[in-house]
């Protein structure tokens, strides 16, 4: 059975002190109420070591937002898959639209942080989607499919076992717009598709695909209630801990 995950993504969003009292009220909600899913939460850099003190490694994933595509060196103001891996971080999120868009990331430098963050034995969430312009073009398919390509269709069947998918809509990033859950549905068969064309069945059936676009406590037990969305990843609802646990508990229903 492919894992059902909640992730949250926290952004440019809480100081340290923020975020390590965010961590401690997760961790108590989760303890006292045992979550019927993976839960995994990914912080900047400067709360990933401290957090992880404060977290149930059992109960709560640590990750990163991003690391760097080179190993070590000078590099200034960069942090590499090792140094995210040291401070307890067991996954990074590669990939996410806002790195692609502001950061000017392409397919061969997330190649390479792909590459590096599971030589380093972090598990990888990698982010793909389509603009709103691309989806009025209808050529959502042919750009998930070509961002699959350029940076984790090259793997192994065995490392590609390390990735999860995270399908984002640009277009319904922030903007409190939701595909609905037969548009995410379709596209996430699609990419379930994709990805046995490439690696065979099993390795398909045994991929988690979330859903990353406005997902809400509201909107989140018609999303995974559908047979290929595995779970979210959330922006800002992962920032107050009873918007996140609403979300996580909609796979209760």
């Amino acid at each position: 059975m492919r894992k059902k995950i909640v992730a949250g993504n926290w952004k440019m969003n809480l100081d340290l002190q923020e975020g390590i009292a965010l961590a401690k009220e997760l961790n108590e909600a989760l303890t006292a109420e045992k979550p019927n899913c993976d839960v995994v939460i990914c912080t900047p850099f400067i709360h990933l070591a401290s957090v992880a003190s404060v977290l149930d490694a059992n109960l709560i994933g640590l990750g990163a937002e991003n690391c760097a595509d080179k190993e070590k060196g000078a590099y200034t103001g960069e942090v590499s898959a090792k140094m995210v891996k040291s401070t307890g971080a067991q996954y990074v999120i590669l990939g996410h639209s806002e790195r692609r868009e502001y950061y000017k990331e392409t397919p061969e430098i997330l190649k390479e942080k792909v590459l590096l963050a599971l030589a380093n034995g972090l598990k990888v969430i990698f982010c793909i989607g389509e603009s709103l312009e691309e989806r009025e073009a209808n050529k959502q398919n042919e750009v998930v499919k070509a961002e699959l390509e350029g940076s984790v269709f090259n793997l192994s069947a065995e490392d590609f076992a390390k990735i999860v998918i995270a399908y984002e809509p640009i277009w319904a990033i922030g903007t409190g717009k939701t595909a609905t859950a037969e548009q995410a549905e379709e596209i996430h068969a699609y990419i379930r598709g994709c990805v046995a064309e490439k690696y065979g069945a099993e390795v398909a059936e045994n991929t988690s695909i979330l859903y990353g676009g406005s997902c809400k406590a509201s909107n989140a037990p018609e999303l995974f209630a559908k047979p290929d969305i595995d779970g979210g990843l959330i922006g800002g609802a992962s920032l107050k801990c009873a918007d996140f646990k609403g979300i996580i508990d909609a796979w209760k229903k």
